[in-house]
């Protein structure tokens, strides 16, 4: 008896509550539906005047290429790739920790994701949108763009290249962000009928009745969306895989020195939820104390993405100097020259950025004192998501400016004007977190519920095998 007891108690601290504070369920409730209730605080006023001036920088600078074309970019030949692909492949990468957060974690049962999936999920659908961005422009008639990059029957046969990776980019990205907004929208119902239940006026009841699809948190309809959740989840996962996967063959499938290596693949998915968890860090930084939710995003469950961060970042470390062994080992002059020119050559101030960044510094997420200060891991956050932007700059230029023939040898330097595209990037995606955190539950209100401490299974009495009740710790 005493053991079965014993077993018991362990059981229930290996399911401790993962969110802090004391909270009932209804404060909880109301500290997620707070900031689409009141007015917003200074800390959010400051905080979106700040994203709002990135975002005007770029629609400027967007305004101003429209007008006088891509010559104020500083593409130039041999380098036609610029920072337009280096930036969609940046963003594309950060729109991948949400749905391995969504998807993976929730596959794999842990539970410390729960209070960050939504948010996650959410980041997904703005850095694809942000993303998508630059294809279109980088095709210099965004206008006619659909002609380029969809593939429908119209009257003159012009048909894309079906063996083109740049096409399987529109047919992967595409696919990816739809289910990931599935899949986000149908973890929203349950909180759109909460919603819906303690709206006040008639048209915000209507809406959010019109978008909780008649839920009424009934037995069935909670069996029903369990297993829906777990087919998008399952869905979803692959997809975090390929379509990095599929980006990566964009640089991949060519011939061009430093692309043509088949480490492309696991590398690339490895570097987007490298950067991704970083973005996701820190933004959720920012966010938990502009809209006071320090306890339901606590210090642990940072704790447990700065060691993902740690895990992901050695491996891109790994694939940095498997790149330099295989070009050596392969006997290939050019593939060894193309790395050479990397770490040495013209570029090596971006290369060394990028290693700095990637690999010495997160691994400062050894010492437990770091990985549990806000301040020191939002910074090497920071750096983070600085050497993974480098990361594409280095593998797009400096192997199209030094390519098979010296003759075309040219040095690219981005313009003002790429800078500025760059930085509106940031001022979108961020501006639309900001809404995103007014308009909608930031945390998903049924599944923080159940790990926190008042929704864990009550053992007040526990009965053992021979009839007779213990009272439990």
């Amino acid at each position: 008896m005493h053991t079965e007891t014993k077993d018991y108690d362990n059981d229930l601290r290996i399911a401790r509550p993962i969110v802090e504070g004391k909270r009932t369920l209804k404060q909880i409730d109301d500290a997620i539906i707070a900031p689409l209730d009141r007015l917003p605080n200074i800390k959010f006023w400051i905080a979106i005047s700040f994203t709002l001036t990135l975002l005007m920088v770029g629609a400027i600078a967007l305004g101003l290429s429209f007008y006088y074309g891509t010559g104020l970019w500083g593409n130039n030949n041999p380098v036609g790739w610029a920072l337009p692909i280096v930036n969609f492949v940046f963003w594309v990468g950060i729109g991948h920790a949400g749905t391995l957060i969504s998807a993976i974690l929730f596959l794999l049962r842990q539970r410390w994701r729960n209070g960050i999936a939504r948010f996650a999920e959410a980041m997904t659908i703005f850095a694809v949108i942000t993303a998508l961005i630059f294809p279109i422009i980088h095709t210099g008639r965004p206008w006619v763009a659909a002609v380029y990059l969809l593939p429908y029957p119209n009257q003159h046969s012009l048909w894309v290249n079906f063996t083109s990776p740049l096409l399987w980019d529109v047919f992967a990205v595409s696919t990816y962000f739809t289910v990931s907004f599935v899949f986000w929208y149908v973890g929203l119902i349950p909180d759109f009928a909460v919603l819906r239940d303690r709206a006040t006026g008639k048209i915000k009841k209507l809406l959010y009745s019109v978008f909780s699809l008649g839920w009424r948190f009934s037995n069935r309809h909670w069996k029903h969306y369990e297993m829906m959740y777990l087919i998008l989840a399952g869905m979803a996962t692959p997809l975090v895989l390929s379509v990095h996967t599929i980006v990566s063959f964009d640089f991949a499938v060519s011939i061009l020195p430093g692309w043509h290596t088949t480490i492309f693949p696991p590398y690339f998915v490895a570097g987007a939820i490298f950067s991704g968890f970083a973005m996701v860090q820190n933004s959720l930084v920012i966010i938990r104390k502009i809209f006071d939710m320090e306890d339901l995003i606590p210090i642990s469950t940072l704790e447990l993405m700065n060691k993902i961060i740690l895990l992901t970042g050695m491996m891109v470390g790994y694939a940095y100097t498997m790149e330099f062994f295989i070009a050596w080992y392969s006997g290939n002059q050019p593939e060894t020259f193309a790395f050479v020119n990397r770490a040495f050559g013209p570029y090596a101030w971006a290369y060394w950025i990028m290693f700095s960044c990637n690999v010495f510094i997160p691994q400062l997420f050894w010492f437990k004192k770091v990985r549990r200060n806000l301040f020191l891991m939002f910074i090497i956050a920071v750096f983070v998501n600085v050497g993974m932007w480098f990361e594409r700059f280095v593998i797009t230029v400096t192997s199209l400016s030094r390519d098979f023939l010296p003759s075309s040898w040219a040095y690219y330097t981005p313009t003002i004007t790429d800078f500025a595209i760059l930085i509106g990037s940031f001022g979108l995606f961020f501006t639309l977190v900001l809404i995103f955190v007014r308009v909608l539950p930031a945390i998903a209100i049924a599944e923080i519920k159940a790990v926190t401490e008042q929704g864990q299974p009550s053992h007040t009495h526990l009965h053992i095998g021979n009839g007779k009740s213990n009272e439990a710790h």
